[in-house]
């Protein structure tokens, strides 16, 4: 593929959605486009404003926390795996409201604790951590949403000793 062929369906591709930079080098690279000339069609890239690695970072925590109601650690891992900077998944996922966080985490366990079929509260918490920890939120943060007597709550309450 040439240049002006791989710039064209980029930009097409980038005005329809935000992507990545890793994603759009992955894509010239399985087209087949010479190093020099994908070289040269990223930096017009950026410096047309078409791929920002932290306007990307962004949009992508921001869908994955409240669509797909991800935490912290799985939306980190998702834009690891995309080849993200590290200080700007740190800036970004830094950004997200912590009660917006909480709320969604909230919302989770209440729709899964519907569901649940166990004889004691023990094991009902234990599962809804399992879930939750699974969804990549932290335990501490799950902790404080578990009340002892199943009821939620994201105040600033102390650790649960049951």
């Amino acid at each position: 593929m040439t240049y002006e062929m791989a710039l064209q369906r980029l930009t097409a591709l980038c005005a329809s959605a935000e992507h990545c930079e890793y994603e759009l080098n992955e894509k010239m690279r399985k087209w087949e486009v010479d190093e020099s000339d994908r070289e040269r069609v990223m930096e017009y890239l950026r410096n047309a404003k078409f791929v920002d690695d932290e306007r990307y970072a962004r949009a992508f925590v921001n869908d994955k926390i409240r669509y797909n109601k991800w935490g912290r650690r799985k939306v980190e891992q998702g834009l690891w795996a995309k080849h993200i900077d590290g200080d700007i998944r740190q800036r970004v996922l830094d950004e997200v409201d912590d009660s917006e966080y909480m709320s969604v985490l909230i919302d989770l366990l209440k729709a899964k604790r519907r569901g649940i079929k166990a004889d004691t509260d023990y094991e009902v918490n234990m599962k809804l951590v399992k879930y939750a920890m699974s969804r990549g939120f932290d335990y501490h943060i799950i902790r404080r949403c578990i009340d002892c007597d199943g009821s939620f709550d994201c105040d600033e309450m102390p650790e649960p000793d049951c």
